[in-house]
């Protein structure tokens, strides 16, 4: 089936299950629709409802929002997006990446700093994610409207793991995502995609051996309880972006444009609070209901030898996206150390 017959079939399913839902259809236009990736009370989840708060309490529209699985998974929800069926979608470069091929570049290990403070000004300030992202998105047919992170990574593992010879022969899970698969070949694992929906199963029957996400993720997705070894080894952060269909928002009024992108704002201020201390209270969430958890921290010497192997990532990102990849990463890294140097 080639792509617009897809998106064509896909479109006329998905509205099928719209009106299923009681959902108002596209005739409504103050109706909008919002899907993520994440579930009830997840980060995703949170900014949509503080987008949506904003949006209700300052107009007469109202947004309606999906969770993860109730119209399918990443990919989905990202070609309703395109197809016009949805109006927004809050989609990590993760799986953007097939789409997007330079937003692999949050998946170059250690290239992102861990501590919050240096994190969040990254974001305010970075001219890679708030120019240089921007037209990326525009090119497939989406009006970014905020990029912003979730959480350090954290690894998982059937076993506690301190150096890149101890990844050996483990099958580790990476989203659909060829640059984070290179990132695992370097430490010395077998990165293996898989959708979200099998990664529990997956690790219950051993048919993979680890994962990465986020602290908050892994306690709320009950990982831990099959994949007990948690590795804090420093390198990277988990970054997510908002999106409209660009379509959909070129349309609107000018007031309507301002009314979207003051209400982005607004649950990004909301989110840097919400995530401040979340991956601390998730851990004793995880500590408390399980025995079978370890805690292991890289020392400077053992997170070294991971950072050694970064740079042939970095290579590979290059090779995959060519000269915008090697204008982005040079931004990046200049934008990177303006915010450390101030």
């Amino acid at each position: 089936m080639n792509k617009s017959k897809k998106l064509r079939t896909l479109a006329g399913v998905t509205c099928l299950a719209l009106a299923g839902l009681g959902v108002a259809g596209m005739a409504s236009a103050d109706t909008w629709r919002y899907a993520h990736e994440e579930y009830e009370g997840d980060v995703q989840d949170v900014f949509a409802h503080k987008f949506k708060e904003y949006i209700e309490s300052n107009s007469d529209h109202s947004l309606q929002i999906y969770r993860f699985g109730e119209l399918g998974e990443s990919d989905d929800i990202m070609e309703q997006t395109q197809a016009g069926i949805l109006q927004f979608v809050n989609q990590s470069p993760g799986f953007t990446g097939a789409l997007i091929p330079e937003a692999q570049i949050f998946f170059i290990p250690y290239l992102m700093p861990t501590d919050m403070s240096t994190v969040i000004k990254f974001f305010r300030e970075s001219e890679a994610i708030n120019d240089d992202f921007v037209d990326l998105y525009s090119a497939q047919g989406l009006e970014l409207l905020k990029m912003y992170p979730e959480g350090e990574m954290v690894v998982t593992a059937d076993e506690p793991v301190t150096s890149p010879a101890e990844f050996e022969g483990k099958k580790m899970r990476v989203m659909t995502n060829p640059l984070l698969s290179s990132t695992y070949e370097a430490f010395g694992a077998t990165p293996t995609p898989l959708p979200w929906g099998e990664v529990y199963g997956a690790l219950q029957t051993n048919m993979i051996q680890g994962q990465e996400n986020p602290i908050f993720w892994i306690e709320s997705g009950g990982l831990y309880e099959v994949s007990p070894n948690l590795i804090f080894t420093k390198h990277g952060w988990f970054t997510t972006a908002m999106m409209a269909n660009q379509d959909f928002f070129n349309d609107l009024s000018d007031k309507d444009k301002k009314l979207v992108r003051d209400a982005s704002n607004f649950a990004f201020e909301e989110i840097i609070k919400h995530i401040d201390g979340l991956a601390d209270k998730s851990l004793k969430k995880i500590m408390a209901a399980s025995e079978d958890v370890t805690v292991t921290r890289l020392t400077d010497k053992q997170i070294d030898k991971f950072k050694a192997r970064a740079p042939q990532v970095e290579k590979t990102f290059i090779d995959m996206t060519g000269d915008s990849g090697k204008e982005l990463l040079e931004q990046f890294k200049e934008d990177l150390e303006e915010v450390t140097a101030n």
